[in-house]
């Protein structure tokens, strides 16, 4: 059996419940797709197997679960320790300890709301966007908020996504690469515009 097998397997047998554990193991193990979870569960919906508006709810409680775990990786483990670890095993945790300080302190400056929102919406970086918060402490509440409407936002697309297509549900994932990386730069082009204007803004103050 693929991958693809599994998801369906768990779908079939536990209907919404499999939903949200198959979202949770997709934010805490990325290589099991959302890509593959919420458009089938889309695609049993237009046949009439499932709730929409149910699939869609099962799977962004999942998620939200997933990004808790990732949130609490951060707090418990602290700043040094992750940066050690991004030391140690940098290369394929994609990320190194000079950019865990980095976002670190920018998300002390700014909060960081409205990057844990568009974050979850990304894929690449949607379930390790949950980490800074937690290294940064930042209050729960806004973190559930923010990461409830990112995750409700993609579970949505892909949801809506299978439904439409049908049958060919398993295309989703080939169109949404591409999209997804258009707007990572989109979301860098914008960070890097702001920090510009901000220095600006702050030079200009006597």
């Amino acid at each position: 059996m693929n991958i693809s097998d599994y998801i369906t397997t768990a779908i079939t047998s536990f209907g919404y419940w499999g939903i949200a554990f198959l979202m949770l193991l997709e934010n805490v193990i990325p290589p099991i797709p959302s890509e593959l979870i919420m458009p089938l569960a889309g695609f049993a919906a237009a046949q009439g197997e499932m709730n929409l508006v149910s699939a869609i709810a099962a799977g962004t409680f999942g998620s939200v679960l997933g990004a808790l775990v990732w949130y609490y990786v951060g707090k418990w483990l602290g700043l040094t320790r992750i940066c050690n670890l991004a030391d140690r095993h940098g290369k394929w945790l994609g990320i190194s300890s000079q950019e865990v300080m980095s976002v670190q302190g920018w998300f002390s400056r700014r909060g960081g709301y409205w990057a844990v929102g568009l974050g979850r919406l990304i894929p690449g970086i949607r379930t390790y966007i949950s980490v800074p918060p937690g290294i940064a402490n930042m209050p729960m509440l806004g973190f559930l908020f923010y990461s409830t409407v990112g995750s409700l936002g993609w579970i949505t697309l892909l949801t809506l996504a299978g439904f439409w297509l049908g049958a060919s549900y398993d295309k989703v994932a080939a169109f949404l690469g591409p999209v997804g990386k258009v707007v990572l730069v989109l979301l860098v082009v914008l960070l890097v515009g702001w920090v510009v204007y901000q220095q600006r803004k702050n030079s200009e103050i006597p």
